[in-house]
């Protein structure tokens, strides 16, 4: 597989630092693209329309479920909910182990439900194993 876009949705920084870090030390060529909330998120999505060269469509996108303005699960429905982005992988990362939000989220049609680690190690072991999955094992689908 050539380069793969990743979108990262998260508002932590500390969570984008070690994300950062784990791609890094995964061995897969990437872009990264980061945005801080659930409305950049949708924003960078639509902007494909526009202008398919800067903004290019993400082949997987890390989700945290709780954000600031628009949250994770409105993110979400909205990408699964569009045809023209409903193809895209989508992977919850998040701190929640509630039964409740993991249910909800494979409902809403997500493609995978990671907690988070506490660990740092482990939570770059957990991006690893994530990207490894979606670029060693599954097939993305190219748009």
């Amino acid at each position: 597989m050539g380069s793969i876009d990743i979108l990262l949705v998260e508002d932590n920084p500390g969570d984008v630092r070690l994300t950062q870090e784990a791609l890094r030390g995964v061995g897969v060529d990437h872009r990264l693209h980061v945005v801080r909330d659930g409305a950049e998120a949708l924003s960078f999505l639509k902007a494909h329309e526009e202008d398919r060269d800067e903004a290019p469509l993400p082949d997987l996108v890390l989700l945290d479920l709780n954000l600031p303005r628009l949250g994770g699960r409105e993110v979400l429905a909205s990408v699964k909910g569009d045809p023209v982005l409903r193809h895209i992988p989508v992977v919850i990362v998040t701190t929640s182990e509630a039964g409740r939000d993991i249910f909800d989220a494979y409902n809403g049609l997500a493609n995978c439900y990671v907690t988070k680690p506490i660990d740092l190690d482990h939570f770059i072991l957990a991006v690893q194993g994530v990207i490894k999955f979606f670029t060693s094992v599954a097939s993305l689908p190219r748009h």
